[in-house]
């Protein structure tokens, strides 16, 4: 069996070889390694990262059963993460040591792309084995998979696609995904948008998957890339709307401010303590299957596990802010492809009571404290941007490690060249690895929203979610492009001020479900506008009222089974009676059907 499905495929390896995979996220303990998912859908997994910010992490450990002793050839999935700009120097080194000796070869040193890196061969003389991945730098070494055969002419297939059938293989993983059940709504992403949906959809009885690849809720509002919530809520034409995007959001002092205040325990709290949700973290969609212009189900990764899971629901909810959900369904959408906005990794610093060393990095942008803004108030706020002509998803991943070494070539400026007598003492706190991206896709809906409909108060007789921000769009900042004018690091922001910031510009409702796909919504910063008005609505908490929006919307497309679409007009005096109620407000739906109260809305112009 194993042999005609490897040969079917092009494999050729012996039938009687004795093979193990391991995949990194699988470790049982992740020591100071952090789990990567930000780039599943370009490299095709999840993987471990050693974001030590200049000092080694501790060893990712775990024991592995093998079928057989005797002599394994070691392979392990890496690259050396600056050598597609021929920088010097690796950082990202690290070691694999089985049974607490490392193997001869060091990791993370070769190729400019991912592949299978040769580790030699290695004994293995009893059948449970113990693994560490020992990291040498602190400079976010990166390990995808291990595995181990007994046949010496074998190479691991070195392919991008989402567990691919031989990894399912090797790791004992069924061909047919589990049930992940079935739902009224299931959200893919858990940011602000998505999570205000849930819990929006869930108050009104509405049975809510909620799916989200990272292990906190709250995106770019969340501890990983620390951006403070903005935009105004409780105003406009629905005061009402915004009142569960308060009960989710925090206020830091900082952008980026301290982990802490960004709520990430307080915003899984309030998910977990509503009955109607069901919280899948750590799983990543990556396949849609659609009939007849609705989408059936999702298929996601449990990341950690490498177990696959289907999700089924009348509607679903595209809040991943990149449009992954529309895109991989085939809703209509854009892309910009140039001039878009980037992709932030913000950083903070700190002043100690003692001398701190910080190692050169030669493999970092060259700088010195001339070629960037100086971090005042010890932080390294949004400017620090890359990305605008790089191909928003796909070099997401290139994004942000150009964004590393921006800041550790500032930071190596201020410790080791012309900085280092004011910054003795200064320590580097904490560097984001997860990007704060700002535009990719857009879906587009029944209204595309422009920035002129938006400056001149251009009323649709679906405006609901007030959008306050002014129209901020980010371009390169030339002051800071003289030694990388292809690849610039740092941003500016030019404003728009003409929103109308005291009752904000109230958005339709038709920019929040697909065109062409019947079920699907859509909520946070890839709704239905164009470029020049997805600068004023993709500050997070005026996605979270999109959110709030879509999930009552959900509940209307329960009671009264209809697709999204019909919700305006058909059923738009209920949906106005939603959004006036308390965002605490519940009722039943799906067991008990509620008769709301009169509408005391004017009819429609």
């Amino acid at each position: 069996m194993a042999l005609a499905l490897v040969s079917a495929l092009g494999w050729v390896y012996s039938a009687s070889a004795a093979q193990v995979l391991v995949e990194a996220e699988g470790f049982q303990q992740l020591g100071g390694w952090e789990l990567d998912t930000q780039f599943i859908g370009i490299m095709g997994s999840p993987y471990l990262l050693a974001h030590g910010i200049g000092k080694p992490v501790a060893d990712a450990t775990t024991t592995v059963t093998f079928p057989e002793t005797g002599t394994y050839r070691a392979w392990v999935r890496t690259k050396d993460w600056v050598a597609r700009w021929k920088a010097p120097g690796a950082p990202g080194r690290f070691q694999l040591a089985i049974n607490g000796q490392p193997l001869k070869e060091t990791f993370g040193a070769k190729s400019a792309e991912w592949f299978w890196h040769d580790g030699g061969t290695v004994s293995i003389t009893q059948p449970k084995v113990s693994l560490a991945l020992h990291d040498l730098t602190g400079f976010d070494g990166r390990c995808d998979a291990i595995f181990f055969t007994t046949d010496p002419n074998f190479n691991p297939p070195n392919e991008s696609e989402i567990m691919a059938g031989w990894r399912k293989q090797l790791l004992g993983l069924p061909d047919r995904p589990d049930n992940g059940g079935d739902f009224d709504l299931v959200i893919v992403g858990g940011g602000y948008a998505g999570t205000a949906a849930a819990v929006s959809a869930a108050r009104l009885g509405c049975r809510v998957a909620l799916i989200q690849d990272r292990a906190v809720l709250g995106g770019n509002g969340s501890s990983e890339v620390r951006v403070w919530p903005q935009g105004k809520t409780r105003l406009g034409l629905f005061p009402r709307l915004g009142e569960i995007v308060e009960e989710l959001a925090t206020d830091p002092s900082l952008s980026p401010g301290r982990a802490e205040e960004f709520g990430d325990a307080k915003k899984l709290a309030i998910v977990r303590a509503e009955k109607n949700v069901t919280l899948f973290l750590n799983h990543y969609v990556y396949q849609v299957e659609t009939q007849a212009h609705r989408v059936v189900a999702v298929i996601a990764l449990d990341t950690r596990t490498s177990r696959i899971r289907r999700f089924t629901a009348a509607t679903f909810a595209d809040c991943t802010g990149h449009g992954t959900l529309g895109a991989l369904a085939g809703a209509d959408l854009t892309v910009k492809q140039e001039g878009h906005m980037g992709m932030s990794n913000m950083w903070r610093w700190q002043q100690t009571d003692s001398p701190q060393s910080f190692p050169e990095t030669p493999w970092a942008l060259e700088m010195d404290m001339n070629d960037f803004p100086y971090p005042q108030k010890y932080h390294g706020q949004w400017f620090w941007e890359s990305g605008f002509d790089k191909d928003p998803i796909r070099d997401l991943e290139y994004s942000r490690d150009w964004n590393l070494r921006a800041v550790y070539g500032a930071f190596n400026a201020m410790k080791n060249h012309d900085g280092k007598e004011k910054h003795t003492n200064a320590k580097l706190e904490w560097v984001a690895y997860v990007g704060g991206t700002r535009e990719s896709r857009q879906l587009f809906g029944d209204v595309l929203l422009s920035a002129d409909d938006v400056v001149s108060g251009k009323r649709f007789p679906d405006g609901c979610v007030p959008t306050t921000w002014n129209i901020d769009l980010h371009y390169p900042d030339e002051r800071y492009r003289k030694k990388y004018p292809d690849d610039p690091y740092v941003a500016k922001a030019v404003f728009d001020k003409r929103v109308d910031q005291n009752q904000g510009y109230p958005v339709p409702y038709r920019c929040f479900y697909s065109r062409n796909l019947d079920n699907l919504f859509m909520a946070g910063r890839c709704i239905s506008v164009t470029h020049e008005a997805l600068g004023t609505v993709r500050v997070m908490k005026t996605g979270g009222m999109m959110g709030e929006v879509v999930g009552k919307a959900v509940a209307l497309c329960v009671q009264h089974q209809c697709r999204p679409r019909d919700v305006f007009p058909a059923h738009w005096d209920e949906l106005k009676d939603l959004m006036n109620l308390p965002g605490i407000a519940r009722r039943d739906i799906v067991q008990d059907p509620v008769v709301l109260p009169k509408s005391t809305n004017p009819p429609l112009p």
